[in-house]
C-alpha cells in the first residue's frame, strides 16, 4: 500500500536530515508494512511516478492516472453490473439485537463476582444465530478463522491469512455487520491493489483473496490494509457461499471476559449515574444508574473520531465549509481553510471542537455519517444508545454508562489511536502533524502517567461528562480500568474521586495512591526535576511517596 501523505512525509524526514534506518524503524511502529515503506522511498527517488502505474496486463504502457482509473471504473461498472443482475442473490436477514429484559438484568451489588449486564456481546450474539439456525459469517480475529455458518451449523472454516495490524490505524474493527456487496475483483483506491473475491462488509473493510498491483505482481504473502485476506481459492468458497446481506460477526477473544477478580466496595460521588469497570474481565469496581439513559455531550466525539477512522481516507483534504462555523469550546476554524481529515481529528479530540465535528461529518455527508454512528452502535453492543449530531451538542446523544464502557473497550481494543490523541501521545505520523502550532488539550488527567486516553464535556442539559482510560500496573500486567461520570456538577473531581476510589483496592507496586502520583508528579513538574530523583533525595519526596 502507498499513500502520497507517506512519501511527502518521508521526503520531510530526509530532508530533515534523518536517515533513512531511522525513518523505517519510525514507520515500522507507527504501523507499516516494510513493503509499503520500501514503495514510498522508491516514489521519494522518482517523484515523477507519482501521477503514474502501470497497466502492462491491459495497456502494455503507463497511462495517467486520472484516465486510467476511469477507464477501470467504468469497465468494471459495466462488468460487476451485469454479473451481479444475474449471479448476485440478496439476503434479506434482520438482525435483532438482543436487549436484556428488566428482569434478566444484572444488579450491581459490589461483589467479587459482579460483570457487566451485557459481558460477552459477541458470544451473546452468535449464540442467537444459532439458535436461529441462521447463515452467517464468523470472523475469529483470535483464532484467525472465517467459519460459514448454514442453518446455524459450520458449513466452510478457512484460515485467515492476515489481518489489520492491531494498534494501527488500518486495525480491523470488531462488530457485528453484514456482506453489503460482493466483487469479483475490487480495486481498492487506498492500497492501490486489486482484490479478488471481495466482500465489503463495513466501510473500507473487506474480506478478500490475495491481492496485486495494477501490473499483475502479486503483493507481499503479509500485505493487508486493515482487511481480512484469505488464501485466494479459500475467498472464492466463501464468495460463492455467503449472499448480500449476509450477517459477519468480526470479534477478538479481548472482547470476553476473563477470570480476573477483584473485591470492592461503593464510594459516595455528586454525580447521578457513574460506572468504574475494568475492561478485560467486565468486573464493576463501582456503579450508579449505569443503564440510564441520559445526553451524554461531548463524549459523543469519540463515536465521531471511531467513524471518521474507519470511513474515510485521513488522506483526503477536507475545506471548512460556512455551515460548520458553530459554537465551539475555542474558534479556530473559517470558512475555506484545507485540512486533511487526520489534521481535524486532533482539535476534534483535544479541543473538543464542533466546528471540527461539522466539517468532518459534512465533508462525508452529515446523514450519512451519523446514520454511520447509529450503525455502529448497534454492531458494537451499544444497544440504548442514539446520535443525532458529530458534536454532542444535541440532546438527543442518548447513552448509557455501559454502552459507553461497550465504546471505550471497542476504541480500546481496535482504534487505540484515537485516545492516543486524546491523551496528547501523538505528535507526528506517516499521516503528518497535526497541522496545528497552538493546540490546547482540554482533557483531563493528561498529565497522569498511568492515562491512557478520554474524553470530557458539557452541555446545560447533560451536565458535565467524563470517559477516562488508564492503564494500571498490576504485578507484571497492566489492567485497562475505565471511569465513567455522567451528569456531575463537576466532572473532574467525581472522577479523581472513582480512579482513587478504584485503585485503593489494590495498590502500585511502589504503595502509592492515585492522587499522591498526581500530586508528586506537579511538584516535580514545578521543580523541573524527575519523579525518581525527587523522591530518592527529597524527603517531602519520600514523605508523599510514603
Amino acid at each position: 500500500m502507498y499513500h502520497k501523505q507517506l512519501v511527502t512525509h518521508i521526503t520531510a524526514k530526509v530532508q530533515a536530515g534523518c536517515s533513512n534506518e531511522d525513518i523505517c524503524k519510525e514507520l515500522l511502529n507507527d504501523g507499516w508494512y516494510e513493503d509499503d515503506i520500501k514503495e514510498a522511498f522508491y516514489y521519494v527517488s522518482f517523484p515523477e511516478k507519482l501521477n503514474h502505474f502501470s497497466l502492462k496486463r491491459l495497456f502494455h504502457s503507463e497511462a495517467p492516472v486520472e484516465i486510467t482509473l476511469i477507464l477501470l471504473i467504468a469497465f468494471t461498472v459495466a462488468i460487476s453490473g451485469f454479473s451481479y443482475a444475474y449471479s448476485n442473490k440478496t439476503l434479506n436477514y434482520t438482525i435483532n439485537l438482543p436487549e436484556n429484559p428488566p428482569e434478566q438484568r444484572v444488579e450491581f451489588s459490589y461483589g467479587a463476582q459482579e460483570s457487566l449486564s451485557d459481558p460477552d456481546f459477541f458470544g451473546m450474539i452468535k449464540k442467537q444465530f444459532i439458535d436461529d439456525k441462521a447463515d452467517f459469517v464468523e470472523a475469529d480475529l483470535s483464532e484467525m478463522k472465517i467459519r460459514v455458518y448454514q442453518k446455524g451449523r459450520v458449513y466452510l472454516e478457512v484460515p485467515i491469512v492476515t489481518k489489520g495490524r492491531p494498534g494501527s490505524w488500518w486495525e480491523t474493527p470488531a462488530g457485528l455487520y453484514k456482506i453489503n456487496k460482493k466483487e469479483k475483483e475490487h480495486f481498492s483506491g487506498i492500497g492501490h491493489v486489486w482484490m479478488p473475491w471481495s466482500m465489503n462488509f463495513q466501510g473500507n473493510f473487506y474480506i478478500h483473496g490475495r491481492t496485486y498491483y495494477p501490473d499483475g505482481t502479486l503483493t507481499s504473502a503479509q500485505f493487508t490494509g486493515g482487511c481480512i485476506r484469505l488464501n485466494t481459492e479459500d475467498a472464492k468458497k466463501v464468495y460463492e457461499t455467503v449472499s448480500v446481506g449476509t450477517p459477519v460477526l468480526v470479534f477478538e477473544h479481548s472482547f470476553s471476559p476473563d477470570d480476573f477478580k477483584y473485591t470492592v466496595t461503593v464510594p459516595s460521588l455528586a454525580a447521578s449515574i457513574y460506572l468504574s469497570a475494568d475492561m478485560r474481565n467486565n468486573h464493576i469496581f463501582a456503579g450508579k444508574n449505569s443503564t440510564e439513559r441520559v445526553s451524554i455531550a461531548s463524549l459523543t466525539k469519540l463515536m465521531t473520531a471511531l467513524i471518521t477512522t474507519e470511513y474515510i481516507n485521513l488522506d483526503n483534504t477536507a475545506t471548512v465549509p460556512e455551515e460548520a462555523i458553530v459554537f465551539t469550546s475555542k474558534a479556530r476554524l473559517k470558512p475555506g481553510m484545507k485540512f486533511t481529515i487526520y489534521q481535524l481529528l486532533f482539535p476534534l479530540l483535544m479541543e473538543s471542537s464542533n466546528e471540527a465535528a461539522e466539517t468532518i461529518a459534512r465533508y462525508y455527508g452529515r446523514e450519512a455519517f451519523i446514520r454511520h454512528m447509529n450503525e455502529k452502535a448497534a454492531a458494537i453492543g451499544m444497544s440504548h444508545s442514539s446520535f443525532a449530531d458529530p458534536s454532542g451538542v444535541s440532546k438527543d446523544n442518548i447513552s448509557t454508562a455501559e454502552d459507553l464502557f461497550m465504546l471505550a473497550k471497542y476504541i480500546y481494543n481496535n482504534r487505540s489511536f484515537i485516545f492516543d490523541i486524546t491523551s496528547g501521545k501523538v505528535k507526528d505520523s506517516a499521516y503528518g502533524t497535526s497541522g496545528f502550532s497552538d493546540l490546547v488539550n482540554l482533557n483531563d488527567f493528561i498529565d497522569n502517567e498511568y492515562f491512557f486516553g478520554g474524553k470530557n464535556g458539557k452541555t446545560t442539559i447533560a451536565g458535565e461528562s467524563n470517559l477516562s482510560v488508564f492503564e494500571i500496573p498490576t504485578g507484571q500486567v497492566k489492567r485497562p480500568i475505565v471511569t465513567i461520570v455522567l451528569k456531575s456538577p463537576n466532572e473532574k473531581s467525581d472522577a479523581e474521586k472513582l480512579i482513587e476510589f478504584t485503585l485503593n483496592h489494590f495498590k502500585y507496586a511502589c504503595g502509592q495512591s492515585f492522587l499522591t502520583v498526581v500530586r508528586i508528579q506537579k511538584i516535580c513538574y514545578i521543580l523541573g526535576v524527575t519523579v525518581k530523583a525527587f523522591s530518592a533525595h527529597s524527603s517531602v519526596g519520600r514523605a508523599l511517596a510514603s
